[in-house]
């Protein structure tokens, strides 16, 4: 029986794990459940399915995550807090670790569950991008099996046969872009839109923070840096096409000419039974795609122009450095900004792109270095913000 500690229970990746999870009970049980602040919702899990432990991230509300655990008569112990999330994630509680937290806030109790040489199934692709180089380093220090749940990234997963990228063999990585709710549209027609809009997805039933990185493209980009640290693959060898049926989720190029793909519907609960059960496969719950009902499957390069953040995903590779973290906090500023009606959604790469060029390079030795970055970059953003509201 493994033992599955589900971070970010609360969230849609939360949810289709937790699905996965109850469809197999003489194989896996949900040991750890975190939240960041939805005690209600939190504690209706827990009484679902009975975990060991129950965190929530924000410690004003552990005695209400305490006292709804009690009034519910479960024996979940409560506890609150990052570093109670952090220490569990590295703990005997659980064997296997689902980093499902969106953001800047994962990447603590991600790198404990390396260091801890759990198996990590990895969601949260912020822990990769601002902290890339040290969470691969910890996994390869500590025995950790770091398998991706993005559906991009598990898809090279799978075709690379679960194996490290040999460069010699391999020629290109190419993820799969749904083109988001704007497809082919102009940059002329994207300076009215509003984040209700942006958060309508065509595909994928996402979170809105996420949803909006699909809609700009910053998503891909940010998966495009996860790819190069996740495959030691160069980033000029790393290439996005447009796929509006969101059928072929990546594809792996060979020096033969050979392409392999990874198809599925749009499920992350396909990805999370991979990687709960790898090398071997279990039920999902979710049946394959039906080709002949689909018919076609269509593919375009990306619209750089009008998408601009695409391309700053690629320019902060070839900085190096902090550059990474700098782009991801300046991201998550813009993006809480245009959800929260103070900018425009074209105002986003603008503001990512002034505080990538203006940052000061803190390097990426160690994770205090980073969060320094993260921290300097979350200010610059949020004055250019200010200035534009």
């Amino acid at each position: 029986m493994k033992r599955v500690a589900v971070l970010g229970a609360t969230g849609s990746i939360g949810a289709s794990a937790l699905d996965v999870i109850a469809r197999h009970p003489d194989r896996y049980a949900a040991s750890v459940l975190s939240a960041h602040g939805r005690v209600d919702e939190l504690v209706a899990l827990c009484a679902r399915h009975r975990p060991q432990h129950a965190v929530i991230a924000q410690p004003q509300h552990h005695a209400a995550l305490r006292e709804g655990l009690a009034a519910a008569g479960l024996a979940t112990q409560a506890h609150a807090g990052g570093e109670a999330l952090a220490a569990l994630a590295g703990s005997d509680a659980c064997d296997t670790v689902i980093a499902a937290i969106v953001g800047a806030a994962g990447i603590a109790s991600t790198l404990a569950a390396a260091r801890a040489g759990k198996r990590l199934l990895l969601a949260n692709k912020e822990s990769v991008v601002l902290a890339g180089e040290l969470l691969l380093r910890a996994c390869r220090q500590h025995g950790a099996e770091l398998i991706p749940i993005d559906s991009e990234h598990n898809a090279i997963f799978q075709c690379l046969r679960g194996a490290p990228a040999d460069l010699t063999q391999v020629s290109r990585l190419i993820l799969t872009a749904s083109g988001g709710p704007f497809l082919n549209r102009s940059r002329g027609e994207l300076a009215a839109v509003t984040a209700e809009q942006a958060c309508n997805h065509p595909n994928w039933k996402m979170g809105r923070k996420i949803s909006v990185d699909s809609a700009t493209l910053m998503n891909k980009g940010l998966e495009v840096i996860e790819a190069h640290w996740l495959f030691g693959m160069p980033a000029a060898r790393i290439d996005v096409l447009v796929h509006p049926q969101s059928i072929v989720h990546s594809l792996v190029e060979h020096v033969d000419g050979s392409v392999l793909a990874q198809m599925g519907r749009p499920d992350m609960r396909t990805t999370l039974a991979c990687g709960l059960a790898w090398p071997e496969r279990v039920a999902s719950g979710v049946a394959a795609p039906d080709l002949g009902t689909i018919g076609a499957l269509t593919f375009q390069a990306p619209d750089r122009t009008t998408f601009a953040c695409l391309d700053l995903a690629y320019a902060a590779i070839k900085a190096g450095g902090s550059a990474g973290a700098t782009l991801n906090a300046a991201n998550e500023v813009a993006v809480a900004a245009f959800l929260a009606g103070r900018i425009g959604f074209l105002d986003i790469p603008a503001i990512i792109r002034a505080t990538l060029d203006a940052a000061e390079d803190l390097g990426a030795a160690d994770l205090g270095s980073l969060l320094a970055a993260d921290a300097s970059a979350r200010r610059a953003a949020t004055a250019r913000v200010e200035a534009r509201a």
